[in-house]
């Protein structure tokens, strides 16, 4: 199983963070290791001083495939969730001021929440589907798939096209405004359609 990760898909995030808006998606990769366990906290790394939370969208592959139009994309996933690329925002920053990978700030053990997932099927449209992240109760990431730069069906399509996609790989299609920084103690909870899909308890 692998975890592909799409970064500055929402518009209003590549501001926040004072971005380049791409032209094509930004495609970046998590090992298996980052995937944080069930019912585990998430502990902060001694590594990074700004941990920040990114909750996406998420999908699931549910067939191999390579080369996918994206009028066929929609037959290679039939579950949807939302997840968070925790992102040492610190060491991020760090290596894109060298030119440097960014996988020690994205892809550190336990950085991927992956939420209950749920069918598709019980959404009538993926085009407009709303999702949020809370913290201690309060709002602090919510925006909509509408804003997506690229929606689902094109990133599988763009994806395949360099990566063989297999069964039971993750897609995270990016993040809206609003990350900020974890703290101990936090609880962090994510919805989708108000459904709530993770809580995950900051150390």
């Amino acid at each position: 199983m692998k975890i592909i990760c799409i970064g500055r898909n929402y518009v209003n995030h590549i501001e926040e963070l004072q971005n380049e808006r791409p032209t094509e998606p930004v495609i970046f990769m998590k090992p298996d290791s980052a995937v944080l366990l069930k019912q585990h906290p998430f502990v902060i790394p001694e590594f990074s001083q700004d941990i920040h939370h990114e909750i996406e969208l998420i999908v699931r592959i549910n067939k191999v495939g390579k080369y996918i139009d994206t009028k066929f994309a929609h037959k290679y996933y039939d579950e949807i969730s939302v997840g968070i690329d925790f992102t040492a925002r610190d060491l991020q920053d760090q290596l894109k001021s060298k030119g440097l990978p960014w996988e020690k700030a994205k892809s550190f053990d336990g950085s991927a929440v992956i939420g209950e997932f749920l069918p598709k099927t019980q959404f009538s449209s993926l085009e407009n589907l709303t999702f949020e992240l809370t913290i201690n109760n309060k709002t602090v990431q919510k925006s909509d798939s509408s804003h997506m730069l690229w929606k689902i069906d094109e990133l599988i399509s763009y994806i395949s096209q360099y990566f063989t996609l297999k069964i039971g790989d993750i897609i995270f299609t990016g993040t809206p405004e609003g990350v900020s920084a974890v703290k101990p103690d936090d609880v962090l909870e994510g919805f989708l359609e108000g459904n709530k899909l993770f809580r995950i308890h900051i150390k």
